[in-house]
């Protein structure tokens, strides 16, 4: 039986602190290191254009679908679908919500440990002029490739983590993205700066800012919208948590989109600074995965400043990579607070220890064990939570607020305190129709090509 709200559950202070925790929630690897990449695959300006246009037209409305279900409830995800529909198998949605929470927690920490491992090589000079592809390479393979740097990255990575949800909604998370964020979008713009005033930059410019339209597929729409849903942590319950703990009286309209806002601007300031400095270098833009851990090595270790530029890149990468481990822990955090009776430290000190048993899979996956890496089980872990998981969780979400609880009701709490949605009409049929189709088109597009993102 669910207990009562716990004091441990906490609330943030004001519109101002959800807004960057929210924003941290969304800001992480998927910005950084997943977006440039993913742009370059699918053709540059037409993917940037694409991903803009679903972040506005798809991703908002499903943002505001997860953070009105938990204003209304100030519950976790189990929590709240048990308030709003008791009795039926919809808590179960919840419950896929904070499972993924767990195992997407489990394989990112791995992910970002290795970034603090490169701000680490950035700081002591590990980057030398010397440092070619080949090098680089074999650089990147041996830090992943070994069981005790890997793990003991992962270990600091998910510590850090618990030390701050530890310390509450207001006095932890809320806190810590006061000082995280500022420092994250002021180093990328000093980034951006320097990017945009190296010689042959205008390239890079012109490659992510001007769509050819020719580009434009089928595909380049689907994994635009799969990279908004991912950047945007939708689907695994971590807006309804936020959301949970959001003051009634404050403007969710202004604050949700600015959430939104943030998380599209980050990606593409990353961008801006990946893209003309890859150029600038003469680099290859469509490096797939190792863009940000292979590639750019070599371009910081041949230019002006280099080893300045890589510090501060890699210190904006692990920032970005600790704002969403710290919400992806307290989607877990708060079911056992609300629906367990926990206690806050206790939570967060036993769901961490768990997260590092299943991450040392993960952590091993990438050569240090011989049968983890054929299995690929960091890829596979993934492919069920990052791609299957999080679809069918926003998929799942949309049907729920638009066919069963309403979108009278979601408009509601939304607008909640006189903050009245521009169009509410419109807005309503998206997230009744568009969503559901759009969001299932991605799943058929997963599911038929076994492409994942």
């Amino acid at each position: 039986m669910a207990t009562s709200p716990s004091s441990d559950r906490g609330a943030w202070s004001g519109k101002l602190g959800f807004v960057l925790a929210a924003a941290g929630s969304a800001i992480g690897l998927g910005n950084i290191w997943r977006f440039p990449y993913m742009a370059a695959e699918g053709g540059g300006g037409i993917f940037v254009l694409v991903y803009l246009g679903c972040v506005l037209a798809i991703g908002i409305p499903v943002l505001f679908a997860e953070l009105s279900i938990g204003r209304a409830t100030e519950r976790n995800p189990v929590g709240a679908f048990k308030k709003l529909v008791p009795g039926t198998w919809w808590s179960a949605v919840g419950g896929m919500g904070v499972l993924a929470g767990f195992a997407i927690l489990a394989f990112y920490s791995v992910i970002a440990g290795w970034t603090v491992g490169y701000l680490w090589m950035a700081i002591t000079g590990t980057f030398g002029p010397d440092v070619d592809a080949a090098a680089s390479a074999e650089i990147f393979s041996g830090l992943i490739g070994s069981a005790g740097p890997a793990i003991t990255l992962t270990v600091l990575f998910l510590g850090v983590t618990a030390v701050v949800v530890r310390g509450g909604v207001a006095g932890g998370i809320e806190k810590a993205s006061k000082i995280l964020m500022p420092v994250l979008l002021s180093v990328l713009v000093l980034l951006l700066i320097r990017a945009v005033t190296l010689p042959g930059a205008g390239a890079g410019l012109e490659y992510l800012l001007r769509p050819d339209m020719s580009e434009l597929t089928p595909k380049v729409f689907i994994t635009a919208l799969g990279q908004a849903l991912f950047s945007m942590s939708l689907g695994m319950g971590a807006m309804i948590t936020y959301g949970s703990y959001f003051p009634k009286d404050a403007s969710l309209p202004f604050a949700g989109t600015a959430v939104a806002l943030a998380d599209m601007g980050i990606a593409l300031l990353a961008g801006l600074v990946i893209f003309p400095a890859l150029f600038s270098a003469g680099m290859d833009p469509q490096g797939g995965p190792g863009l940000v851990f292979v590639v750019l090595p070599t371009v910081f270790a041949n230019m002006p400043m280099g080893h300045l530029f890589g510090v501060l890149f890699f210190a904006c990468l692990s920032i970005a990579a600790l704002t969403s481990t710290i919400s992806l822990l307290e989607v877990v955090v708060a079911y056992f607070v609300d629906e367990k009776g926990w206690s806050r430290p206790k939570a967060a000190l036993i769901i961490s220890l768990a997260c590092f048993v299943l991450a040392v899979p993960s952590a091993l996956s990438q050569g240090a064990n011989a049968w983890l890496t054929d299995f690929g089980w960091l890829d596979v872990q993934n492919i069920i939570w990052g791609n299957y998981g999080l679809s069918i969780g926003a998929l799942l979400i949309c049907i729920f607020v638009g066919w069963k609880w309403g979108t009278d009701k979601m408009l509601q709490y939304v607008e909640m305190g006189g903050n009245p949605v521009p169009g509410r009409a419109m807005f309503a049929f998206v997230v009744r129709y568009v969503c559901p189709v759009a969001i299932g088109a991605v799943l058929a597009f997963l599911i038929i090509t076994r492409e994942y993102f």
